[in-house]
């Protein structure tokens, strides 16, 4: 692996970072830092769990929702979860939430409510991977961290042409940003190269004239840059079936449940749900919450999840207005289904179901 790469390529990227910077809710800008503005750990942790697996478009909402309603990690730590997932609703991998809650909990209980400063404490927290914990530490408090996200690989595959293939690159790509994170402004300099690989050196069509690394970046002098990363061929995703039953009662309310603590959109609502196999039955009703006159849908609801594509019918039903909800599930009322903690899978299906 040929790790050569000129020094003064970290400054020349810092420089680039100070004029154009992009303008987020939660970065302190590095004019700011410059002035001696220190950012908020609590803040960079959030943004960073919100971020893993999701655009910066989708986060800016949810993150100016989370710090109005709990503007600090204690008080994140004394909400109730169920206030938490309902509020993450939508943002997708939900283990993210529940985590989130545990961290908030660990770090109000057992660390007095700040954020340990290095990677070895960061990475202890529940919830918190190598990257982030890296991301929290460069960024939170200037700790010479190699940080390496999806911008990041981009960019470094570029810059020196790597031919081997994600994810088997992923180590020479940590190893070669490693090389060049400078000891100076390493908070700074992480938050540049994702800008980098975030603005102008995008998946297509990179910008690679306005490039502060034209000069270096091998792939651009061969004319190749939009073929790296390289990437192994994916396996195709196997789809799995179920059914969701919505009922709905005659004062409009709707039948919802809580999923299971743990597993796939664990403590997120639902309209009742058939187990999700390959072979599941979608055409027998007996696993309905209630004994009501069951119509199927016409269209089925397709979600796409990390490792499988799902094929849910639902089936609807409508109930009288005096009908008790079963054992562990509760009537919502129509007007209140947006503030439930129903993921994008579940909405899809009760819209279906109240369509019909």
């Amino acid at each position: 692996m040929d790790q050569r790469f000129p020094a003064p390529e970290a400054q020349t990227l810092l420089d680039w970072y100070d004029r154009h910077a992009r303008a987020l809710p939660w970065r302190v800008p590095p004019e700011a830092r410059q002035r001696g503005v220190v950012p908020d750990p609590y803040r960079v942790w959030l943004s960073e769990i919100m971020l893993q697996q999701t655009t910066v478009a989708a986060v800016k909402a949810y993150f100016e929702a989370f710090t109005q309603k709990w503007p600090d990690v204690n008080a994140l730590a004394a909400a109730d979860e169920a206030d938490v997932m309902k509020a993450w609703a939508g943002l997708g991998y939900y283990s993210r939430a529940r985590n989130l809650k545990a961290c908030a909990d660990t770090v109000a209980r057992d660390h007095a409510g700040k954020f340990p400063d290095t990677e070895e404490g960061l990475v202890a927290l529940p919830g918190i991977g190598p990257y982030t914990a890296a991301a929290i530490a460069a960024i939170a408090f200037d700790r010479p961290a190699t940080v390496v996200d999806g911008n990041v690989e981009r960019v470094i595959s570029r810059i020196h042409a790597l031919e081997t293939p994600l994810p088997q690159a992923k180590p020479d790509i940590r190893a070669l940003t490693a090389a060049i994170t400078p000891e100076t402004r390493p908070g700074d300099f992480a938050q540049a190269m994702m800008d980098l690989g975030a603005t102008l050196c995008s998946p297509k069509r990179p910008a690679c004239s306005l490039c502060p690394w034209q000069a270096p970046c091998r792939a651009q002098a061969a004319g190749t840059s939009e073929t790296f990363p390289r990437k192994a061929p994916k396996a195709a995703k196997p789809t799995r079936r179920g059914m969701a039953f919505v009922a709905v009662r005659s004062d409009g309310a709707v039948l919802l449940r809580r999923r299971p603590p743990k597993g796939l959109l664990g403590g997120m609502s639902e309209p009742p749900t058939s187990t999700w196999a390959p072979d599941a039955a979608i055409d027998d009703t007996k696993e309905a919450p209630l004994d009501l006159d069951w119509k199927r849908c016409q269209t089925p609801v397709r979600h796409t999840f990390t490792h499988f594509h799902l094929e849910m019918t639902v089936w609807h039903a409508h109930a009288p207005s005096t009908m008790l909800a079963p054992e562990g599930h509760w009537w919502s009322p129509r007007h209140e289904l947006g503030g439930e903690a129903l993921p994008t899978v579940m909405k899809k299906a009760v819209a279906a179901g109240l369509g019909s």
